[in-house]
């Protein structure tokens, strides 16, 4: 068993951070010992907190997760109504200093905010676009540049589980965005606006440990690829790695790589992807 400060945003500021990136991190926790912990366990890891309140007679939110030994999970979550009953405003002169901002589902009035400012002040505003109640991905969704979906909430959406047609139908829906769809150990799918195109990147091939956290390492990586100016598919592929790194180390967050790993794992793939071109043009 292990106890850690874990959370879609969270995850992804935390992966920025191994990055070499900086993260501010937005959200509540409760005035209780586990928002004291939840406080200082992310401090210490080098995400700026001071955007985290503390949200009186609150409890922070709490989950139990199984992890199987095909490294699926279980999650059973606690989250107090009470946390986000006040929701602050939020300008572009808030965001102006970030390069990018990236949003999940969990709090969406403080999301559109945010990324409605983001737009206003001319930076990337990201969705993570997981599974929410009725309307709120319909709500946040116009407000973004960039979407990223996970594939129950892109099959729930565009009622097909066709990996071509998803993107297609979700990109005709929202065509003001950057729309990609991830899909566990069947990689992720993209729509390519230079070619009008529908692309997939098979992801690594990898033994799963744990999957915990491993979208929101992708978005992370992602978020911050993009602030830095990466091709897009190379962004893609940076993002599936550092997923697929995490999934092979037990323990949530903690499994995200650093540069350097990163930088190394992905030469190692594009070698074995040579090294299997090789063979087939030799069969032929």
């Amino acid at each position: 068993m292990l106890q850690i400060a874990e959370g879609m945003a969270s995850s992804a500021a935390f992966a920025i951070v191994r990055l070499g990136g900086n993260a501010s991190l937005w959200g509540a926790v409760g005035d209780d010992m586990a928002g004291e912990r939840i406080v200082a366990e992310l401090s210490e890891s080098g995400i700026d907190t001071r955007g985290l309140r503390r949200v009186v007679d609150a409890r922070s939110a709490v989950s139990t997760i199984l992890v199987d030994d095909a490294g699926e999970r279980l999650i059973v979550p606690f989250y107090d109504q009470r946390l986000h009953q006040t929701t602050n405003p939020v300008t572009a002169r808030d965001v102006d200093t970030f390069d990018a901002v990236l949003v999940d589902v969990r709090w969406p009035e403080l999301a559109l905010r945010t990324l409605l400012a983001a737009r206003e002040a001319g930076i990337p505003a990201i969705l993570d676009g997981d599974v929410a109640p009725d309307g709120v991905i319909e709500m946040l969704a116009p407000a973004a540049s960039h979407i990223i979906f996970s594939q129950p909430a892109a099959e729930r959406l565009s009622g097909t589980e066709d990996q071509g047609s998803i993107v297609q139908l979700l990109q005709d829906r929202f065509p003001y965005a950057f729309v990609s769809v991830t899909l566990g150990d069947r990689g992720c799918v993209w729509f390519d606006s230079n070619s009008a195109s529908i692309r997939h990147l098979e992801a690594p091939r990898i033994k799963a440990i744990d999957t915990l956290a491993a979208g929101d390492i992708f978005h992370g990586t992602f978020a911050l690829m993009l602030s830095e100016g990466i091709p897009i598919e190379d962004m893609m592929r940076a993002s599936s790695m550092a997923a697929a790194i995490k999934c092979q180390r037990f323990g949530g967050r903690i499994g995200s790589p650093d540069r350097e790993e990163l930088h190394s794992a992905l030469l190692d793939w594009d070698a074995r992807a040579v090294d299997i071109a090789s063979r087939h043009s030799t069969v032929a």
